[in-house]
């Protein structure tokens, strides 16, 4: 691997990823990880107010600017979050019977309790040998330090230095497996941060490399951290140099498969899931080109107002596929349907998009063009479509497919397909879209053909499985005014979009679960869900969110 002052250019070895220590340390390295892990994910107790505007020092300070790979938690986060968190899970009774939280409870010693019950680490108390020194922030990373491959990092906030040696010598030592277990563990106390690495020497290398630019002085982590938006518990980022370890994945599937069917009962077993053993598949080498694009990415997890988000940005190495759906035509679709839709996804999309994705897919999988226009020309022939023409016609300018009220279990059972409120809006011309399904009615078969049956909605064309919806579809309109819609998706700029209404059509979602009525009560207190996409410039954002009443 060649390197430059900003981390690796391109791989050349195409081997596995491999820990620098022997199984034993592994073992070991899982215990303390475990542990030390516990108090980066979920430390926090003592959420105090004096901190409540403050979100101070995080795990990037503690990590150099050549970490590739960063995931990131804090469960003392800015703002009212904490707060927000607790309130959410409480609306659940599956979590609040089970589990008895504060605000200001230490969730540190209560899964250091659960991860040490079983008598792995006896001899080591929390109060005394843990609390003093554990923080509430931490990281987990990959960490190029010139070497062939990256290393496994992870960073842990400290409240006091001197503490913290004394106590992870301890932990260590009373969760090792043996007197060798402090020496063959890497760790590193500096500053306000405890550095865990499979050797010592990782873990001083990462300290001195971070002592010359951190992370977060990295210009890549903050656009990308900033485009994910605010901070949250949880954060993401993926830097570019990632995708140059692509050639790791080389032999995934066969190997992979191999390993999980093998049987062994010792999950630290010699063999290496990521070898080559003779079977595996090259990535193409169109492919990598395509991810020779890739310029990092990040995402964010966050609880506000009753609801928990995760946004996402990427950049858009995959321009000759995004293109294709680039259009507002699904934000248009699907605010355009009745107000009382229980849910919808709709996309939009530009023209030649079916030829682009035809192309898209040859030229990652270059060995199998020939095969897929075969198989094109056998289905134009069994069913009578052109190809790309008539499938480009039948979808339009975009299309939203819709669930509307009136769900009714039994009903549907009993009555089959014309009791199921679904069906399709389309951006397109009815006449020539019928046209099209016409060359599918008698390969369909009468019971089918009733269906393909298009209705002209003011210059779109809607069909579907029950009439009184299909009316609905094509005369009514106001979910883009509805208040639960406006929450959880991200307004007109949105290119595709999935919404469903859990309170819409009588609580539906509770009504079809009242049979089990312990799934039921914890189904209740849910909203609204709400997962959008779009591509501004060259970054394509994401928006998942789940609101509850």
């Amino acid at each position: 691997m060649s390197t430059t002052p900003d981390g690796p250019e391109y791989l050349d070895a195409s081997g596995p990823i491999e820990p620098a220590q022997g199984n034993e340390n592994r073992k070991r390295m899982i215990v303390v990880g475990a542990l030390v892990g516990v108090g980066a994910i979920v430390a926090g107790g003592a959420w105090a107010a004096s901190s409540f505007f403050s979100t101070g020092s995080q795990p990037a300070q503690a990590l150099p600017d050549s970490t590739i790979a960063y995931f990131g938690v804090d469960l003392d986060p800015s703002g009212g979050q904490k707060i927000e968190a607790i309130k959410t899970l409480r609306k659940f009774p599956g979590f609040s019977d089970n589990v008895t939280l504060d605000t200001d409870d230490d969730l540190r010693e209560r899964l250091f309790e659960e991860i040490t019950k079983s008598g792995e680490c006896k001899g080591l108390d929390y109060a005394k040998d843990v609390e003093p020194w554990l923080g509430s922030r931490g990281a987990i990373a990959a960490v190029d330090l010139g070497e062939e491959k990256p290393s496994p990092v992870g960073v842990v906030q400290v409240s006091d230095a001197g503490k913290a040696e004394e106590g992870v010598a301890k932990l260590i030592k009373t969760c090792g497996e043996d007197s060798d277990a402090e020496s063959s563990t890497g760790w590193v106390v500096e500053g306000d941060w405890l550095v865990v690495a499979e050797t010592e020497k990782i873990a001083q290398d990462v300290v001195a490399a971070a002592g010359k630019t951190t992370l977060a002085d990295d210009g890549s982590f903050a656009k990308w951290t900033s485009e994910a938006g605010d901070d949250g518990f949880m954060s993401i980022y993926v830097a570019k140099a990632a995708a140059q370890y692509l050639d790791q994945l080389e032999g995934l599937t066969s190997p992979m498969g191999s390993a999980l069917g093998a049987g062994s009962d010792d999950p630290f077993a010699d063999e290496d899931p990521f070898a080559d053993d003779g079977a595996s598949t090259p990535v193409p080498d169109e492919l990598k080109q395509l991810i020779d694009g890739f310029d990092g990415m990040a995402a964010t997890v966050r609880f506000d107002d009753g609801s928990v988000e995760i946004e996402y940005a990427v950049s858009n190495y995959q321009d000759e596929l995004t293109k294709l759906v680039a259009s507002d035509v699904a934000s248009e679709l699907v605010e355009g349907l009745p107000a009382d839709t229980v849910a919808a996804l709709g996309l939009g999309l530009n023209e030649g998009w079916f030829e682009g994705i035809l192309d898209y897919v040859k030229s990652t999988m270059p060995e199998e063009a020939d095969s897929i226009d075969e198989s094109i020309a056998q289905f134009e022939e069994e069913t009578g479509l052109s190809l790309p023409e008539d499938i480009e016609t039948l979808m339009g300018d975009g299309v939203v497919v819709a669930v509307g009220g009136g769900i009714d279990v039994d009903a549907i059972s009993n009555g089959g397909a014309g009791e199921v409120p679904v069906g399709i809006k389309i951006k397109g011309d009815a006449d020539e879209i019928q046209a099209v399904l016409d060359k599918l009615k008698d390969m369909a078969g009468p019971e089918a053909a009733e269906y393909l049956e298009v209705t002209d909605a003011d210059g779109d064309a809607v069909l579907g499985l029950q009439e009184e919806f299909v009316k609905d579809l094509a005369s009514k309109d106001g979910l883009g005014d509805d208040k639960a819609y406006q929450k959880v998706v991200e307004g007109d700029d949105a290119q595709s979009i999935l919404y469903i209404n859990f309170n819409a059509d009588d609580n539906w979602l509770v009504r079809v679960s009242k049979d089990s009525p312990e799934i039921s009560e914890n189904l209740d207190p849910l909203a609204a869900f709400g997962l959008s996409s779009w591509i501004d410039d060259d970054v394509v954002h994401g928006l998942f969110k789940l609101t509850t009443d």
